[in-house]
């Protein structure tokens, strides 16, 4: 049994009045937009201390905010000491990646949003045109990131995806897709509540939860629980190499709830203390699988050999139309790792930083669409992309 289309809970609670900077430069892109200085690594795990940094007490008064009648904290650009300079969806995008609680590909969103409040096209077509450029200069930031380019996908399809566009004058077809944009970009920045809220059912007092890494969802997903006051206690990988799962259990430690922190190769020990699983994901794929984290893949193989339920907290701005066979059948996302002692050169090091966990091994998907079995995902991909 699921559900479907739970954005209301929110929607009861949030007002829509949400600030965006207001810019009037013209569009300017960049042949090579890409600013990652090392193309061999991950842009995405260059920076994943940016986008998993220890969750500071501001953010949980934005989380907090975000479900009251407050309107949302946004990041302002200002450009008006430049009337010269040129608006860069690039640095749009950076300006939003600087807010500690959004997600990449809803920073994309924002950006691209951005992109239609700031041209200067005179008709839909040139519009679209610069909107797809947009999206690909995006999507070149980090051409191994599935969320941001599944992301900027959706949002091209969301957006344009009207039949009332061809029978507008400029001014009101323009004024839609604003519309639609930034109602795209509010539904992305609410999905991490509706899936803290939809997956409180299956929390229950006394059990006990594994986690692996630092997902900022499934993070909001047991900081709702704690405050709805369940009793529950977690289980923490280190999530070796870059020892994200510290980041986790300190942060739990700080809202007073029980936490473990485990060594990755004591996962199958501690399985039989374990309730339930709960992982992130960098994307959902249209098998129903998902590829996240190095690690995870192992976490269900033990889960489902014991008997234990594997949830995924996912936003559907992850659900990409991705089909891989094998682990090795995506594009690599490469991260430097530091064993600590030197490695001789002959010695060959795996880099890869995410594996592919195939649907079988998963029990359920909490999304922002509602809460899914692994079979549905082929269709709600359908119904994204349609």
């Amino acid at each position: 049994m699921w559900r479907r289309s739970a954005s209301f809970i929110l929607d009861k609670k949030q007002n829509d009045n949400v600030s965006n900077p207001e810019m009037s430069e013209t569009l300017h892109h960049h042949q090579n937009p890409n600013p990652n200085p090392n193309p061999d690594i991950s842009a995405y795990y260059q920076t994943r201390a940016a986008h998993h940094g220890v969750v500071t007490s501001d953010w949980l008064a934005q989380a907090q905010a975000a479900v009251g009648h407050q309107p949302e904290e946004t990041v302002s650009v200002n450009y008006s000491g430049d009337s010269g300079r040129k608006f860069s969806v690039i640095d749009e995008f950076n300006n939003w990646r600087k807010q500690p609680d959004l997600a990449e590909a809803v920073a994309a969103i924002r950006a691209l949003a951005s992109v239609i409040r700031s041209n200067e096209a005179t008709t839909m077509m040139e519009l679209e045109i610069e909107l797809k450029k947009a999206s690909d200069s995006l999507k070149s930031w980090d051409k191994t990131s599935i969320s941001l380019t599944a992301g900027c996908d959706l949002f091209m399809r969301y957006v344009t995806r009207t039949s009332a566009l061809e029978y507008e004058d400029f001014n009101s077809a323009k004024s839609r897709l604003l519309e639609r944009a930034e109602k795209f970009g509010e539904i992305s920045y609410k999905a991490r509540k509706i899936i803290a809220m939809l997956s409180q059912d299956f929390i229950f007092d006394g059990c006990t939860i594994l986690v692996h890494g630092f997902s900022r969802v499934v993070f909001e997903v047991l900081k709702t629980a704690a405050q709805n006051r369940k009793n529950f206690r977690v289980l923490c990988t280190e999530g070796r190499p870059d020892r994200s799962g510290l980041r986790l259990s300190n942060e739990l430690a700080k809202l007073d709830v029980p936490v473990k922190l485990l060594i990755d190769s004591a996962v199958a020990y501690s399985m039989d203390e374990v309730d339930m699983v709960f992982v992130g994901a960098d994307g959902v794929v249209e098998s129903g699988g998902v590829i996240n984290m190095m690690g995870t893949y192992q976490i269900a193989l033990v889960a489902k050999s014991m008997n234990k339920p594997v949830y995924v907290a996912a936003e559907s701005y992850k659900f990409a139309r991705l089909y891989p066979l094998d682990q090795k059948d995506m594009v690599p996302a490469l991260r430097p790792i530091d064993f600590g002692v030197p490695i001789p050169s002959k010695v060959e090091v795996e880099t890869s930083a995410r594996d592919y966990t195939p649907p079988q091994y998963l029990t359920l998907l909490f999304t922002d669409l509602g809460v899914l079995t692994p079979s549905v995902v082929s269709d709600e991909l359908i119904q994204l992309y349609l």
